[in-house]
């Protein structure tokens, strides 16, 4: 924050007959009067339109401060001797200690000294979180190499077993079984007939099973058939 303090005073320059001795060659000190080293005297009447435009201009981009904030300024130069402003000009000690008495300027330096104190609270906080941080960090290492790669292999095996139950009741598969179960009850009926021929078994043993085995035969040949008609 850069202000360029003006440093006049209406009644001393009409009152004090040593107001034009006062050096000409600049009314900042060189690190605040910036490019300009002899600027127009801020009671001249005589600029041009197009002095003051520029003038204004460049006080605007300088941050100059606003009408109130260099009427306080001018209210704290007003009762100073000529000696007294000669120094601020010239001292640049004098001119920086009067600089930041300014109340605006303490305004700043407090808004400037308390983002930097949060700033340095906000980095020690972090600093603090760094280990805790860092323990996390091994523990989702731990995590993604152990049991990560347990939980895969489960899902992996999971996956698997579903594929074979799926497998297992697809309609080719079902097609299949039924047709196990037709061989095997053919056999289990031709067994029962030729017993029979052997006169193993009696008439009415013989008549009662092999009438239960063919009838469960023809129900599941029945399904192979309607099975096998949808699929195509």
């Amino acid at each position: 924050m850069s202000w360029r303090i003006p440093l006049f005073g209406s009644q001393q320059q009409q009152t004090d007959p040593n107001f034009h001795d006062i050096p000409t060659q600049s009314w900042y000190p060189p690190s605040v009067a910036g490019s300009s080293s002899r600027p127009s005297t801020p009671t001249s009447s005589s600029a041009s339109p197009y002095q003051r435009s520029s003038d204004h201009s460049q006080s605007s981009s300088r941050g100059q401060p606003s009408p109130a904030e260099a009427a306080g300024i001018i209210a704290r130069l007003k009762d100073k001797s000529i000696e007294e402003l000669q120094r601020l000009l010239k001292d640049k000690e004098a001119y920086n200690a009067f600089f930041n008495s300014l109340d605006q300027v303490k305004i700043q330096n407090n808004v400037r000294d308390e983002l930097k104190k949060e700033t340095l609270q906000l980095a020690r906080e972090n600093l603090e979180k760094e280990q805790r941080i860092l323990e996390l960090r091994n523990q989702c290492t731990i995590i993604r190499t152990t049991e990560l790669a347990a939980a895969q292999d489960r899902l992996t095996d999971l996956e698997r077993q579903k594929d074979d139950i799926m497998r297992s009741y697809s309609p080719a598969a079902l097609l299949d079984k039924l047709q196990t179960s037709m061989v095997k009850l053919d056999e289990e009926s031709e067994e029962l007939h030729q017993k029979f021929l052997e006169k193993d078994i009696d008439l009415p043993t013989f008549v009662q099973k092999y009438k239960k085995l063919r009838t469960a035969y023809h129900k599941q040949a029945l399904l192979h058939l309607a099975g096998q008609t949808s699929l195509r």
